[in-house]
This record gives structure tokens, C-alpha cells and sequence, in this order.
């Protein structure tokens, strides 16, 4: 849709690329004035003269000039290729008589969005039979013409493009010559073909049709009977060997046209007119160099920029795939979605299209050509869609459909008019055990997304906002059951809270379908970057977290574990603000098995995951995975809690995954559990937090207390699990610091007493034996044991309380002692 021109390409190996370092007329040829191009319907033939100032400065019309050079402009415009200048003025359509390479050259086509290389085979020898015939002059052919001169001169073609000069001597067929991919226009490596009846066979012929890209039949202008040949031997012996729905492109070349003094186009038009699958008729003259570079220039963009995925000549308007790609560029474009693209937009478009700044004038001539053609192509002083389409209409049916191409590729699209796998999927490795999260850009590109489709500013997307959001999709992502996934206002419309909330969930279940969904927003386009992959972050593995005691991710997954029917959903909408009323208008088939929705811990926004698992014997690998487990029973059902405590036994005991008991439905009457134990002592016993209350029949939104709690266990894992370890071992450690502590004193006070007496008769020697008797030792290790096993929590233990009462004991008990110790001292 905007003018530009490549850079000359430089010098490269490969097969004879010396001819092409020096000459690079290939990589911006201007039409030649003996050239046909088809324009798709020929409705852009009355050409605005607007439009002439608009377009590449330094083409004026092509006229007569050697090699096809539009005249004392053409040549400019060659010296500033040469040079590698660009001659691009900015949004410009195509002029009469002018012809442009690519148009842009900001964005180097990438391999995946082309072919890998381009294959053009050379055809148009006459039979053996009538290369010696001879014509009267009425059919412009010299009398006596003998067998060399009767030839088409394909041979001579490639030779004189590959040497810049005409040959003395011509082989009956050139060897296969290689153009190396630096020094064409698009970087595409180019193979052409020469085929000599004389010299090869039918099968071989064939052969080379089925490899070839591009295929140019190559008559003489000074023989007719070598132009009947192209309508009655060489388009059918062609589309024999091709598909009806795969048809090659072909070139007609005109050779020889030193010769004479006229033009074959009259007689040529009418063929291609019956041929759809002939783009570009071109007259050349391999002896006086005119025209080669552009008609391999020709067959080269009849492979890359192929005409009939966008336009059908016979009505004469767009394809409907490429008019559905286009309107999807529109849309993403249309940044503030007002219908229409303003100058800014549009300079934006201009940018990443083209790289090339846009020149006002030429931007107000465009707008002034679609007011003139279309009543409402402009609106409000910017282009609407429709105006926007016609623009690539009258590209196509001008011929330069390579501008068109140059857009589509650029936002992704194959020569099928498909999103190609690597625009959708870019690479993205992710190690074990990390997981994937958006980034702050991310974050940032889909709140102005948002933005974009909220129209009236309530923070929510309603149906239609929605609808209008995923136009660009060729699918609707999203069903019913996100409403009961993520937030919602009164009305059931996503909320802003919500509609990121859904992208985080997406991104960390499902990393690829989130790029794929980034890719039909136009993510890497609209932020420019390389690829919808930079908007992802691949958080580090959970091993390196526990050996920091400390994290980096936002996300956190909680695996909600319980039977059927005890409360599981009711904790899942809870973290969505719903109480037990709004629960209720759920419908069964619109009910989610996850719900997603910020927490705030400490001050940090985190996102916290629910995953109702569904009841079975035994969890698979999958269901295990998480970062903190919810076990849900009911406490009106006595059957309810066994199934808990059979899942953690089997499962998480001996794992290093936080778990919380949570007794839901505590609003009802509670029930003895049927099981061994009571869920308190239960949580006892395995060192876990005592159960969590928790009910959902409020009038307001339900406490959000035990997910604060869930979201701080799966931040700090490491002390959840030294707390169990702790309590696991702790007992045993007291016991035995408090026996070391009575040996100690044992000892110390059973040698004080030893040098005092040995008698082994009084009092001091009988309360040595006491304490040293199997009676008192056994009642010691029981009251230990009972008062620590017992008695004393992990809890109390942190509590000051506690250690106050011990300490008044401690010292009532050395007080006592030490009164007794001076008493039996006195008395002895």
C-alpha cells in the first residue's frame, strides 16, 4: 500500500553470482514500456493524477530506453538504487507506467513467510520441422531465415542476463544457473531452468514442470507462428501437467524485439485475457540487453506475490479470504476502534509495514482519491474499512499486489491467506517444573485491549463488546462457563479484574493457546516486538524457590480435593465474591471447574488458581501437581471426611505440598465423622493446621480468609514444611533435652552429696538412692512424656504465656530446693 524500494543487494557465493554483483536491475525494475501486466479486471485504468504525485518519486512514465528504463527519471531512480538509496515518498498508489519493487523494506521477509527459494524454467523452442521454414516478410520473419535465427532466443536471454552482454556464440541450452538469495529483492535464492527440445526429452520436460515455480514461455515478436505455439502447444502441454486448482503462473516473453519496430502486445492481450494463470507479458531483446533483469524480476514476483489468492478477475473484485484478512489488519490497526484509522494509525500502519516515514501530502492525496471513488471511504478525516479495502483493490488491479502481500505477510499470513504456525506458535522452551506467566507488557497490551472495547467505560465487556472483541479470532475462545471462572459484575459481564484474570489462567494452564490467542490480537505488531513470546515469563524451577525460601511467581495453583456433593463448588465461586444465592443461577452446563481471582498477601497482589478435582480412588499425576492442596468435607455428612483423610494418607502425607482441611457448610448442623479420629485430631496427629470453617450461605460475598491463608501456604512451602518436621520431631527432642538437663543435675547434685557422706545411712544417702531408684525414673518418663505428647503444643511453645508459667515454676521449684538443701545441711 506504500511505495518503497529494496536495498541492492551485495555480493554472495553461489553459483555464477559474480554476473549479479555489479548489475542488480532485479532488485528494482521499472515496468518497461514494452510490458503488460495483468491488471486484475483493469479497474484501476482511469488513474488519478493525484495519484501521480503520490507516487515513488523518481519513476515517471516509462518510455523507450535501453533495459526498460523510464526515461531520464527512470534512470534517477536506477543511479539511486544503485547507490542503495530509497526512492519511497511515503503512502503512495501505484501510477500509470510505473512499476516499483516491494513496496517497504523495514521488515525483511522472513523465510517462513515465503517460499524457501524460487524455480523459473524457460520454454518456447519451436519443433525441428519449422525452424528451418522460411516466412514471407507480411509475417515479419526475413526470408531464408535458417535454423539459428528461427530459435526463440531463451538461451541467449539467460546467457546475456548472467554476462551483461550479448553472447557470439550460443549454446543449444544453458547450464541451470543459481542467483544467490543476498543479491535479490527478497532475499529468496532463484534457480533458472533452460529447456532444449533438441537436447532433452518429453519426461524431462515434464519433469521440470513439476519442480518448477514459474514458468516463462519465450517467443519470438518477428514469428508468428512461434506466438501461435504459446496458445496451441505450450499452455495446454502446461496445465496438463499441473492441477486445476494449482495452475503455475506463467510469463510471456516476447523476445527479438530489436528486430522490429513494433509492439506484439496487440496480439498478445487477447491470449492473456483467455489465460487467467498468465501474469506479466514482457518484450525483451537478449541483444541489445533491454528488459531481462525485469522479466526474471516478473516471474520472480509471479512466484512471491502471487495474484490469484487475492483477486478473481472474472468479477473483478477481492477474494473473499483476502478481504477477510484484511479487515482483521483493519480492526488491529484501528487501536482506539472508532471505525476508522486517523493520521496516526495510519503513520502507525506506515511504520510497521514499511519502516518508512509517511509524507502528509501524499497520506491527503490518498484520502482525496477514496473521498472521489467511494462516498464513504473517509470519515471524520480517517480511512474506514471500506476505503481501506479499496486501497488494495486498486493496488492488485494495478499490479503491484506485492504491496498488498507486503502488509499480510507482515501481520502473519501465508500465500494461503493463512496465519502461518511460526507467526501463531513462536518457539518457547519451558523447563521442568517452571511455570508460565504474563509479563508487566503483557499485562499492560491487554488492559489497553480492554480498554479499547469498552465502550462505555463500566469496567465491563458486555456480549456485544465481546463479540466485537474476538472479531479478529477466527473463532469465539470463550464459552459460558468463563462467567463462573473469573469475575463478573451484577449483569454476568466480565470485568476488567476478571478479563486479565482469564488471560492469566490461559497462560498457566495452556501457554500455547495464549500465544495463539496474542497472535490473532496482533500482539507482536501492536508492541513491536519479534514475537507474542516476549509477553510470556517462564518462571524459575520450584526446587530453586524452596532452597531460597523464597519466590518470584504470581500464580499459584490450589487443587480442591473432596467428595461429591461437599461443598467443593461453593469454595470455587467463593473466591469470586459469590455468595450461596448467586451460586444457585448457575446452570449446569455452564459450571466451571476452575476459578481464578487476586489475593492480596502481605501487600502483594498474587493470582490464586482453584481446580476442582473430581472424586476418584486414586489421583493421577496431573491432580497431584500444585503448590497447596484444599481438602473440602462436609460437616453435616459423616461419611464425608473419611475420603480426605484416605487422599491425604495416599498421597501428600510424606510430600513436601502444604494441605488445609477446610470444613465447609459449617452454617448447618455439624455431624460426628465417621472415621477413627475427629478432623481436629486428625489434623493433630499429621501436624497440620487445625480445620477451617468455612460456608458460603452469607448475605454478602463469603470470607475471603481461608484463600489469604491457602495463597500464604503456597508462597511459603519451605515453613509449612519445617513446621511439620518440627512438630514430627519435637517432642522427641524436649525429652530428651529435659533428660540430659536431669542427668545434669543428678550428677552434680548426687557428687555434692557424695562428698559429703558414704554412710549410705542417712538422710542424705537415702534421698541419693531415691532419686536414682526404677520408681521415681519410670514416673519421670511418664510425666514427660504424658505433659509434652499431650499438653504441649508447637503453639504454646510460641506463646509467652507459657513460658512465663514455666519460668514462675522453675524458680519455685529451685527456691523450695534450695531451702530444703539448706535445712539438711543445717540439721547435719
Amino acid at each position: 500500500m506504500l511505495c518503497g524500494e529494496p536495498d541492492s543487494g551485495g555480493a554472495g557465493p553461489g553459483q555464477r553470482a559474480f554476473a549479479f554483483r555489479k548489475r542488480l536491475s532485479l532488485a528494482a525494475p521499472r515496468r518497461p514500456a514494452a510490458a503488460a501486466t495483468r491488471r486484475a479486471g483493469g479497474g484501476g485504468a482511469g488513474a488519478v493524477p493525484a495519484l501521480e504525485r503520490a507516487s515513488c518519486r523518481g519513476g515517471g512514465a516509462a518510455g523507450p530506453g535501453g533495459r526498460g528504463s523510464g526515461g531520464a527519471a527512470g534512470e534517477a531512480g536506477r543511479r539511486r538504487r544503485q547507490r542503495g538509496e530509497s526512492g519511497a515518498a511515503g503512502w503512495a498508489l501505484p501510477a500509470r507506467g510505473v512499476r516499483s519493487m516491494r513496496a517497504g523494506r523495514g521488515r525483511p521477509l522472513r523465510a517462513a513467510d515465503m517460499k524457501k527459494d524460487v524455480r523459473i524454467l524457460l520454454v518456447g523452442e519451436l519443433p525441428r520441422l519449422l525452424q528451418a521454414i522460411s516466412f514471407p516478410v507480411s509475417e515479419a520473419c526475413p526470408v531464408g531465415m535458417d535454423m539459428v535465427t528461427a530459435r526463440v532466443g531463451k538461451t541467449s536471454l539467460i546467457m546475456s542476463l548472467v554476462s551483461e552482454e550479448f553472447p557470439e556464440e550460443v549454446p543449444p541450452r544453458a547450464e541451470e544457473i543459481t542467483i544467490p538469495a543476498d543479491v535479490t529483492p527478497e532475499r529468496v535464492p532463484t534457480h533458472i531452468v533452460d529447456y532444449s527440445e533438441a537436447e532433452q526429452s518429453d519426461e524431462q520436460l515434464h519433469q521440470e514442470i513439476s519442480q518448477a515455480n514459474v514458468i516463462c514461455i519465450v517467443y519470438a515478436v518477428n514469428n508468428k507462428h512461434s506466438i501461435d505455439k504459446v496458445t496451441s502447444r505450450w499452455i495446454p502441454l502446461i496445465n496438463e501437467r499441473t492441477d486445476k486448482d494449482s495452475r503455475l503462473p506463467l510469463i510471456l516473453v516476447g523476445n527479438k524485439s530489436d528486430l522490429v519496430e513494433y509492439s506484439s502486445m496487440e496480439t498478445i492481450l487477447p491470449i492473456m485475457n483467455q489465460y487467467t494463470e498468465i501474469e506479466t507479458c514482457v518484450e525483451c531483446s537478449a541483444k541489445n540487453l533491454k528488459n531481462i533483469s525485469e522479466l526474471f524480476y516478473y516471474a520472480q514476483k509471479a512466484v512471491l506475490h502471487p495474484t490469484g489468492p487475492l483477486y478473481c478477475p472474472e468479477e473483478k473484485e477481492m477474494k473473499p479470504a483476502c478481504i477477510k484478512a484484511l479487515t482483521r489488519i483493519f480492526k488491529i490497526s484501528d487501536q482506539d476502534n472508532d471505525g476508522t484509522l486517523n493520521d496516526a494509525e495510519l503513520n502507525f500502519f506506515q511504520r510497521i509495514c514499511f519502516n518508512t516515514p509517511l509524507a502528509p501530502q501524499a497520506l491527503e492525496d490518498v484520502k482525496n482519491v477514496v473521498r472521489k471513488h467511494i462516498s464513504d471511504g473517509v470519515a471524520d478525516s480517517g480511512l474506514t474499512l471500506k476505503g481501506f479495502l479499496f486501497l488494495h483493490t486498486l493496488f492488485i488491479q494495478r499490479g503491484r499486489h506485492e504491496t498488498t502481500w507486503t502488509v499480510l505477510r507482515r501481520f502473519g499470513y501465508d500465500d494461503d491467506l493463512d496465519l502461518t504456525p511460526e507467526y501463531l506458535f513462536p518457539l518457547l522452551k519451558i523447563p521442568p517444573d517452571c511455570t508460565t506467566e504474563l509479563n508487566h507488557h503483557a499485562y499492560l497490551f491487554l488492559q489497553s485491549t480492554f480498554d479499547k472495547h469498552d465502550l462505555d467505560r463500566d469496567c465491563a465487556l458486555s456480549p456485544d463488546e465481546l463479540k466485537d472483541l474476538f472479531k479478529v479470532f477466527p473463532y469465539i475462545p470463550w464459552g459460558p462457563d468463563v462467567n463462573n471462572t473469573v469475575c463478573t459484575n451484577e449483569k454476568g459481564w466480565i470485568t476488567y479484574q476478571g478479563f486479565l484474570s482469564q488471560w492469566t489462567l490461559t497462560t498457566y494452564l495452556d501457554v500455547q493457546r495464549c500465544l495463539e490467542y496474542l497472535g490473532y490480537l496482533g500482539y507482536s505488531i501492536l508492541t513491536e516486538q519479534e514475537s507474542q513470546a516476549s509477553a510470556i515469563t517462564v518462571t524459575r524451577d520450584k526446587k530453586i524457590d524452596l532452597q531460597k525460601k523464597q519466590t518470584q511467581r504470581n500464580v499459584f495453583r490450589c487443587n480442591v480435593i473432596g467428595m461429591k456433593n461437599c461443598g467443593k463448588s461453593g469454595v470455587l465461586q467463593a473466591l469470586l465474591g459469590r455468595n450461596l444465592m448467586r451460586q444457585k443461577k448457575i446452570r449446569d452446563d455452564h459450571k466451571s471447574y476452575y476459578a481464578i481471582n487476586t489475593v492480596y498477601v502481605y501487600g502483594q497482589e498474587k493470582y490464586l488458581l482453584l481446580h476442582d478435582i473430581s472424586e476418584s480412588e486414586f489421583l493421577t499425576e496431573a491432580e497431584i501437581l500444585c503448590d497447596v492442596v484444599c481438602l473440602v468435607y462436609d460437616v453435616s455428612n459423616p461419611k464425608s471426611f473419611e475420603y480426605c483423610a484416605r487422599i491425604f494418607k495416599q498421597h501428600f502425607m510424606d510430600s513436601r505440598i502444604p494441605c488445609l482441611i477446610v470444613a465447609a457448610k459449617s452454617d448447618l448442623h455439624e455431624v460426628k465423622q465417621e472415621y477413627s479420629i475427629s478432623p481436629t485430631d486428625f489434623c493433630r496427629k499429621h501436624k497440620m493446621p487445625p480445620p477451617q470453617a468455612f460456608t458460603c450461605n452469607t448475605a454478602d460475598a463469603p470470607s475471603k480468609d481461608i484463600f489469604v491463608k491457602l495463597t500464604t501456604m503456597a508462597m511459603y512451602p519451605e515453613d509449612h514444611y519445617r513446621d511439620r518436621l518440627s512438630r514430627d520431631m519435637g517432642n522427641t527432642d524436649r525429652i530428651e533435652n529435659l533428660r540430659k538437663i536431669w542427668v545434669f543435675l543428678k550428677t552434680a547434685f548426687h557428687a555434692r552429696l557424695r562428698c559429703m557422706c558414704t554412710c549410705n545411712r542417712c538422710t542424705f544417702c537415702i534421698c541419693q538412692n531415691f532419686l536414682n531408684s526404677d520408681l521415681l525414673q519410670s514416673v519421670k518418663n511418664k510425666i514427660f512424656t504424658a505433659v509434652l505428647n499431650r499438653h504441649v503444643t508447637q503453639a504454646d511453645l510460641k506463646s509467652s504465656t507459657f513460658w512465663l508459667r514455666a519460668s514462675f515454676g522453675a524458680t519455685v521449684f529451685a527456691v523450695l530446693g534450695f531451702a530444703m538443701y539448706k535445712a539438711l545441711l543445717k540439721q547435719r
